[in-house]
């Protein structure tokens, strides 16, 4: 056996390995409609177009279940540093209305007086209110804000090409060592058929 058909074996294993894997990433998403294969009485279709649906579900259920959750959602925005830049949202305004719409002729002093009191009322119950409207907002969440829908609705509006070009885009490091693996590992077959047919060369 020369040195050119050493080399050739495992030259050819890796071009079949890398092939193969790149072949197998295509089918993922291709063909996008059913295809028949004629005299098989086989119909072949990417593993994504013919399982969108119940891909868009599950991916839909555990963004709800296990990712982001309704009720974690109003708890970011409920943190401490959000609730009291809201309650002091909600005092500043109360205070800048209250003296709009104090009559022009009360004395300045008695309206000065009027908006403290309304200040330190809201920095007294403040925290209870927004407390009490942080009940309300995680029941009406639960009730009407179905993330796992609106994640399923949106993935199954998208046609097919957009969902490919970012599921590609979101793996497409990991899909281009998957081809590459398969690479190396038909090189390190294709080196092994070489060493053993070069060995049992020496036999005969």
């Amino acid at each position: 056996m020369n040195y050119f058909q050493f080399l050739l074996m495992p030259l050819l294993g890796a071009f079949i390995g890398w092939s193969t894997n790149l072949l197998a990433i295509k089918l993922i998403f291709w063909p996008l409609k059913p295809v028949k294969i004629p005299l098989l009485e086989i119909e072949i279709q990417g593993l994504i177009p013919k399982r969108r649906f119940d891909i868009s579900k599950n991916i839909g259920e555990t963004i709800e279940k296990e990712i982001l959750s309704p009720d974690e959602i109003v708890n970011r925005f409920a943190s401490e540093n959000v609730k009291n830049q809201i309650i002091m949202h909600i005092k500043n305004f109360a205070i800048e209305r209250s003296r709009e719409k104090l009559p022009a002729f009360f004395p300045s002093g008695f309206k000065t007086a009027i908006s403290d009191y309304i200040g330190e009322v809201i920095d007294r119950q403040g925290g209870t209110i927004f407390e009490s409207l942080k009940g309300i907002l995680m029941e009406k969440a639960k009730n009407e804000f179905d993330l796992k829908t609106m994640v399923e609705e949106k993935l199954n509006s998208m046609n097919l090409e957009q969902l490919e070009d970012i599921i590609i885009r979101l793996s497409k490091k990991e899909l281009k060592q998957i081809e590459i693996l398969g690479g190396i590992i038909g090189f390190v077959v294709g080196l092994i058929q070489a060493a053993a047919s070069y060995y049992l060369s020496f036999l005969r």
